[in-house]
């Protein structure tokens, strides 16, 4: 089954020293590394941050374009990974494992699976 992890998390709690940051990012390449070795990975990216988001809704027929993010939250999106794993079992295993847990969230998502018509 594939599932979504969505990483959440503080920027406040971001780590700001550079040796620090290459840490981090070393531990996203291992977790990367590991995914792919079990046969689970099936693509992650890193988020830019919100400053950066553009917000489209469609009212009424008119379509209405914001800077900024969806929801003015502490915790944000951060990055996600889509992963192919038996069951919710296993997938919170692998979540646990994930940096992003250690300082934020990680929000384990099933896909939604259709046959094509």
């Amino acid at each position: 089954m594939r599932y979504m992890f969505l990483i959440y998390g503080d920027p406040a709690s971001d780590p700001t020293d550079e040796a620090q940051i290459k840490a981090e990012i070393d531990e996203y390449w291992a977790y990367d590394r590991a995914l792919t070795a079990a046969g689970a990975f099936i693509s992650g990216e890193a988020l830019q941050g919100v400053q950066t988001a553009t917000t489209v809704r469609l009212r009424g027929g008119d379509q209405l374009v914001t800077d900024g993010p969806f929801a003015e939250t502490r915790e944000i999106l951060g990055g996600y990974y889509l992963v192919d794993l038996p069951d919710l079992d296993t997938a919170v295993s692998w979540a646990t494992r994930c940096p992003g847990a250690r300082r934020g969230t990680i929000e384990i998502r099933p896909i939604m699976e259709y046959d094509e018509p």
